[in-house]
Parts: structure tokens; sequence; C-alpha cells
């Protein structure tokens, strides 16, 4: 059961209390039952939603998860000729349990799948991976815990709620009785108007979101000291976006976190008001409640502290696998350790994660994660965004390369070298660096190296290099 009994209940307490809003338009939490316990009759054994956000969107996912049945969560945005491919291969995959109209707006059995998620991948077709109601009744447990979700909070997730960063903190404040706010699409307007008159006390959302609502929120004069928590996630904080945020957010505790689709959450970190981030660190904190973490190798076998390998998870959020797209190393298991192929190291029982194995370079025999090379650009002044790949070498094998994107007043090779003495060790620096005027990404909006590689080998005009 993920949430439903929970709806039910603070319907009973709380009936006229805000449960979620949308751009504006809000539902009880009365409301919020009445509505997806009318929906029941004309929904499906398996949904699927891709619509934008709404507060209809909220009704029809908690009908949509009803009993027995399940949901897949699709991008609006993505093309209709995949929609149908993805409707296809669920009618041929999904295994729902019997539905009937009459059934009453409650939890299916505590093992018993409810979402199909999918991920974006390289592929034309995401993966789709499976999740049992327990596994996120797990995780709502966990999370609400180590981020202190209280029921007097009202959270702000800016983002589309087909993102699963944004789909389970609707969830997850569904669970906890918390009111929830997104905005029908992104605007930082909106967001600031939001923080100043519905007395936001908590941002969910992803870096860049995070350095452009500061900054733009510091020099128009928009009040957040009512933030008490700022949860990141999707690619770990810089110092320039945690300064901003320190700033324009005085008094919240900003947390980021590690995790994946199919492993759920992994460990985190929450910085207290006016703590400091180790710039350019690749740490993520610790384990989070009733996850264990281990680094193993190919075989198996358990590193020592400090040993990279593959970061395996052990916890009753690990997803159920996948329904279609396993190649037999998207999601791997070591007797019953799980691993989807990100890299790291645990130092003193906090986790560094060093990036996918396949975007590894390997330079005059040294192994150069890309993912600690644009941490530690980020760091470095006259840097906004970086992004770091292997060219091949006849000498080295690959060298090190890197793309920036300069903040205003722009940046030089040498201001980036410098920059680096202190933060990243001699042989993992790039040896050449290109100022680009965008940052190269798929047409899903994902940082794509092979991109910033074909603009270098091309001579893109997007990727001028900074060393000549």
């Amino acid at each position: 059961m993920p949430f439903l009994d929970r709806i039910q209940r603070w319907a009973e307490e709380r009936p006229h209390d805000t449960a979620v809003v949308v751009a504006g338009r809000r539902l009880r939490w009365a409301e919020l039952r009445d509505a997806a316990a009318a929906a029941l009759p004309e929904t499906a054994a398996v949904t699927v939603l891709a619509e934008a956000n709404s507060v209809d969107f909220a009704v029809r996912f908690a009908a949509a998860v009803a009993g027995r049945r399940q949901c897949a969560v699709l991008d609006p945005t993505w093309p209709e000729s995949l929609h149908q491919e993805i409707v296809q291969r669920l009618a041929q995959s999904a295994k729902p349990g019997t539905v009937s109209a009459a059934d009453a707006l409650a939890d299916g059995p505590p093992d018993s799948t409810f979402l199909i998620g999918l991920t974006s991948g390289t592929t034309s077709v995401p993966k789709a991976f499976t999740r049992s109601r327990q596994s996120w009744r797990q995780s709502f447990d966990a999370s609400v815990a180590f981020f202190g979700l209280a029921q007097d909070d009202v959270t702000l997730a800016p983002g589309p709620l087909s993102a699963s960063l944004n789909l389970y903190a609707l969830a997850e404040c569904l669970y906890a009785g918390s009111e929830f706010q997104t905005l029908e699409s992104f605007d930082v307007g909106d967001v600031h108007a939001a923080i100043t008159h519905d007395g936001v006390t908590r941002l969910i959302l992803v870096p860049t979101m995070l350095r452009l609502l500061s900054e733009r929120g510091l020099t128009g004069g928009v009040d957040a000291s009512g933030i008490r928590t700022i949860i990141c996630a999707g690619s770990k904080l810089d110092s320039r976006t945690l300064e901003a945020a320190r700033r324009w957010a005085p008094n919240a505790t900003i947390f980021e976190y590690y995790g994946a689709s199919e492993l759920s959450f992994v460990s985190g970190v929450g910085l207290a008001a006016g703590e400091l981030l180790d710039a350019g660190g690749t740490g993520i904190g610790h384990p989070f409640p009733g996850v264990d973490v281990r680094i193993l190798d190919d075989e198996g076998s358990e590193l020592q502290d400090g040993e990279a390998g593959n970061i395996c998870v052990r916890s009753g959020m690990v997803s159920n696998g996948y329904l279609w797209g396993d190649d037999g190393q998207a999601l791997r298991s070591f007797n019953g350790w799980f691993t989807v192929g990100d890299q790291g190291y645990l130092a003193d029982g906090e986790l560094h994660i060093l990036g996918r194995r396949a975007d590894m370079i390997l330079t005059s025999g040294k192994n150069v994660y890309p993912h600690e090379v644009e941490l530690a650009l980020a760091a470095v002044p006259g840097v906004a965004a970086a992004v770091a790949a292997g060219i091949p070498d006849d000498l080295r094998g690959q060298r090190v390369v890197a793309g920036v994107v300069p903040s205003h007043g722009g940046v030089t090779a040498m201001q980036l070298k410098a920059g680096l003495e202190n933060i990243l060790p001699r042989d993992k620096r790039p040896h050449q660096y290109f100022a680009l005027s965008e940052l190269p990404t798929t047409d899903r909006g994902k940082v794509s190296r092979n991109i910033l590689l074909d603009w270098i080998g091309s001579q893109d005009p997007r990727a001028r290099n900074l060393d000549r």
C-alpha cells in the first residue's frame, strides 16, 4: 500500500485542509478522496498517464493505483509514436490483477505491483521497471524521517509530475498528510510568487533550478527566509549554487542525495544552515535509513575502504526489475546486492560517487571519471557549468578534454588550470579546454558527452578551443 489508506485518513481527520495545489487550483483532502473514488469505475487495470501538471493528474494517479491497478507515467513531451510503442508493450508485458468498477479507493496487497516506471536511456524506447506498493511504503518511511517532512510543511516541487523526482514528492506528501504544490510549468516568477504568498517551507528540485531561483531571488529581493528545507537531486551540488542558495534561503537545511529509479534512495547528506560544502568533492553522505551499501568488484567480492567498484545496495526499496529493456547489465544482482553500474567507493562510512563505468576515461594507465572532473570545474570561478570526456590519443590512449559554459565575464584556459590546482589531482586534469555557448544536450534534455565530442571533432562553433 503506497498512500491511499493515508488519503482516507487525512480526509476523515482534516477534510477541509489543503492536499494539493497546482497553479493556484486547490484540492482539499476530502475533495481529493471523493474525486479519486468517483474516477474508479472508469479506471482500467493499467493506466497510462501522459499529461501536464494539474490537480486532475493527482486525482487520476490516485485512482490509477487503487486495488490491484497499475500506472505508467510517461513524459507528455515524448513523440506520439513513442507513446504508442510503450502502450503496445504494456499491453503485452503488464500483468495486473483483476479489477472491478465496484472497487473501493483502497490499497492493494503490499507485494503487488502498482507503478511501472520508465527510464530514459540511450535506446529509442525507455526501459520499463516495476515497483511494489511495499517498496514505496518503505521509501516514504525512510525519506520522511531523513528529510524531516512534517504535516505543517508546504512542499513546492516546480518540475513536471511525469519526472520521478516530482511524482515521488507528490506521493510522499499524500502519505505524510502534508500540502503539496507544483506549477503548470517551471517559471522563476511563479516559484518566487508561491514562496512569497503561499508559505512554502520546502523545495524539491534539481540544482540548475535552485541556482536560477537563488540568483534571481537575490537580485529581485525575494524573501526565502521561511524555507526550512531544500532537497536537490539529479546531480551533485556545486559551490556556486550552494553559495547562492545559502544567501537566498539562509535558514534552510540543504539536502543532496544519491539514488536511482531502480534502487530508490541510497545515500544522502543534509547541510545545515551555514555548513560548508566540500567543493569539488565526490562525497554524497551516508546510507539512507534501512539501506545497506557495499562496494563490490565484478565477481561480487567486497572491496576495502577507498577502493573503487560497483556501488551495490541491499534494501526493501529496490524495484522488482524490468518488464523490458534488461540487457543483463542495467540492474545486476550479486546475491541480493543490487547495482545499476554506478562506480564509487566508501571512506569512513561515506559514499563517494565517481560515475558510470561506461563513461570512464583511461589515460596513461589511470582511470578518470568525467563526473570528478566536472565537479571540480564547477567550483572554479567563472564556470557556470562543465562537461568532460575522453578523446582518443596515440600517446595516452585517451586524453581528458572539458567544455565549460562561462559565467558572466568569461574564463580563460589559464584560469581553469589555476582553479583546479588545489582541487583535482594533476593526472586527472583536462589537456584541452573549450568554451561552450550552451551545454551539449539530447532531445530529452540530458547532458551528452558524445555530443560534446562531436562538436569538438567537427569544430562546431558552439565549442571554441580556449587553448589557442
